[in-house]
Order: structure tokens, then sequence, then C-alpha cells
């Protein structure tokens, strides 16, 4: 079932740790959050969100203006940190702008753009403003549109869009068209920017948390909406030595639509997909990036479905560092765990105080130096769409 590892070959992030993958390794270890005080709308809601700071003053190339909007700008925050739109450049020029595929993950896209929209009709029946252009903005595939034109692909693209687990899910959708023979490298990746939608949404499901929050806390109370934007080139790993996406898993258990199923089933079943497809056993993975959202059933099912399959792996949850990044959680985790492979330590679990005595995953407080040559990333998404990556170092 295992098929050839792919190589990352070049990674981006840009959260609230900052901009860059080495602002991110130096948060994680020094265990500097980035989470703020909500300032998004002015404050109106009580909580805490994850930020990124410069969005505001992207300005977009000319020929892309008309999808201009905060989650294309953080895209193209991504796209020029660490590199990586140049990286990408000398692997077109080695493919083909035509062999390279793009799969980027997003839940909301630029809804924000709608909301303005709504805000500037003229009374409740106002027509919407001429310059509103959903295409270019709100449409899901607008982040990909807005990529590939970025970046003078010509592969194919599309957009996952899953929730929680849409840019997990891209990794393994990039190694299927690569296995089958559709292109030849992908960019992968994520982008989910702050909006009310979610703010607001995740505050009416009784989800968001008035303080930072505290995954696997007896007295966890929710979660913190953050943004980021994130990308990868994967290429077959060709004999080549690095840090390599080695399996993936997915499953979608429809178990509710925003509840995991209780025991975590369609969890656990991802998780064996990955290890199966990998060819590796549970005692083989030196740490797993819990999906670890800090509301009650979330971390309760994660819980049970990984203990019901590893037997004291260390884990922890980093939503305390960046905030639930939603769409882009599966980018930003899954280079989280890049780093810890490559500079071996492994994150603690901000902001938790006291361990649910109800909860026996080994779930570490503190970040630990120490070596890790196997991770797993977990992401679970509403309506039980789950997806695990497993990522290692390939010589």
């Amino acid at each position: 079932m295992s098929s050839e590892p792919l190589l990352i070959t070049a990674r981006s992030t840009v959260s609230a740790l900052g901009q860059g993958l080495e602002a991110a390794k130096e948060a994680l270890q020094s265990e500097r959050s980035g989470l703020r005080p909500n300032d998004y709308d002015e404050g109106r809601l009580a909580t805490w969100i994850g930020r990124v700071d410069g969005v505001e003053t992207v300005v977009l190339p000319d020929a892309l203006a008309p999808f201009d909007c905060r989650n294309n700008r953080l895209a193209a925050l991504g796209l020029e940190t660490d590199g990586f739109a140049g990286m990408v450049a000398t692997a077109r020029e080695r493919y083909g702008a035509g062999r390279i595929g793009l799969f980027l993950g997003t839940s909301t896209s630029g809804i924000e753009a709608t909301e303005q929209a709504y805000h500037q009709r003229a009374g409740n029946d106002g027509p919407l403003p001429t310059s509103f252009d959903y295409r270019h903005t709100h449409n899901t595939y607008s982040c990909a549109d807005f990529t590939r034109r970025y970046l003078e692909l010509e592969g194919p693209a599309q957009v996952i869009s899953t929730a929680c687990s849409s840019s997990a899910k891209v990794f393994a959708t990039a190694s299927r068209y690569i296995e089958a023979g559709w292109c030849d490298a992908a960019v992968v990746g994520g982008i989910d920017s702050l909006c009310l939608t979610t703010l607001l949404g995740f505050n009416a499901l009784e989800l968001v948390s008035g303080e930072p929050c505290r995954p696997w806390d007896k007295h966890r109370s929710g979660i913190n909406i953050g943004e980021a934007a994130g990308f990868a080139l994967l290429e077959p790993a060709g004999g080549r030595e690095g840090v390599a996406l080695l399996g993936y898993g997915e499953s979608s258990d429809a178990y509710h639509m925003s509840t995991p199923h209780p025991q975590g089933e369609g969890a656990r079943q991802a998780m064996q997909q990955a290890l199966e497809r990998a060819g590796l056993t549970p005692a083989q993975v030196d740490y797993i990036n819990l999906h670890g959202t800090a509301t009650a059933s979330n971390d309760r099912a994660e819980d049970q479905a990984v203990t019901g399959l590893f037997d004291a792996v260390p884990c922890s949850s980093t939503k305390g560092w960046t905030g639930h990044t939603l769409g882009a959680a599966g980018i930003t985790e899954a280079i989280f765990c890049s780093l810890s492979i490559e500079h071996g330590f492994l994150p603690g679990t901000l902001n938790t105080r006291e361990i649910d005595p109800a909860l026996t995953t080994p779930v570490l407080r503190h970040t630990l130096q120490q070596p890790v040559r196997v991770a797993m990333s977990n992401s679970f998404g509403f309506g039980g769409s789950n997806c695990a990556l497993i990522f290692g170092w390939c010589d």
C-alpha cells in the first residue's frame, strides 16, 4: 500500500507567530504564543485570536488586483515568505508549468469581502455595491486561481473545503495526482483569514473561549480563532534526503454536523490508514501533533482515538500558539511537524494547566528537545471529515 515518499523541497508559513519558518521555530521552542485579545472586530467579542500582522498593508500586483481581499493578501504574504515563490519558479523551469499541480485548502476563502459588501448596502434591501467581485474574492476557488496565476502554474488545480481538515487533505490529493501521473510535482497549502462569519458562527455554537485556549485541560472552555497561510512544494524523493510525506489517511464518519464521533472511530480509521500507507507500526511514531481544539467533545473523542491505537506516544496541541486556523490548520501543523523532525524538538501544549484526568493521552505541557524521526499530524473537520498525515526523515 505504501508509495514513494514525497519530499518537501520548499515550505513557507505565516501565522500569529510571525512570518517564516524561523519565527515559527523560535516561538515553538521558546513557548511564545501568538494569541492576543480580540482586536479584529473592535473587541466586540470577548475572546482571544491568532491574528497575522501586516495583512492590511499587502498590495497585490496590478494584474491580480481583482483578487484583492484579506484571504488573498494573506496568501500573497505566504507566497513571498521563506523565498517560496522563487523556489517554485525554479521547479517550474525544471518540470514545466503544466506539470506542477496546485492543491489548496480553505474553509471560508474571501467571505470577509461579502461581509463588507453587505455592510455597504443602502438599507437592508439595497443592492450590493458594484465594486463587489464574488468570483475573485468569496468564491472558494478564488485562492487557487490567485495562487496559480501568482506562481505562473498551468497544471491541475483545485480547492478542498472540508472545514478544519482542508489543508491536510491537500497532501493526500497531491500524492494521488502524482502517483497517477497527472503531474510531476505539486504545490500544496492552505489559507484562512479572520472574518465575522467564523468568529460569530463558532460563538453561536458556544465553542469560543473567552481566554487563551487550553487543550486537554480539565477546565478547557473552547477554541480561539486564528488565521494563517502555508505552502509546501512536494516532489518525489528520488533518493534525496529531507523531510517527506510518508503516508496519509482519510475518513468520513458523518456522525454529526459539528460533533465528532464520541469514540473517535473515524479519526482512528484515518490514523490507521496513514500508518498502513507509510508502512509503519504505531510504535515507530515519535510524536503526534493533535488536532487538539480545546473543546470538550473534540479533545475527548481524539483522546479515545489515539489511545485506541497508540501506546504512550508523546502528543501535543499547538493551537495555543496560533489559535485554530481552520482551513489552514492542516498545512500549518504539517510544517510544525517538519520543523520538529528537522530540529529535534517536541512542542508542548501552551496554556494547559491541569490535564483532564478523564483523558489518558500522554500530552506534553512543555517543549522538549528530543530527536524526532517520524511525526503524525491530525486534522479533523466538521461532519467527521478526518485526515492524518505522517512525515518522516527520508535518506
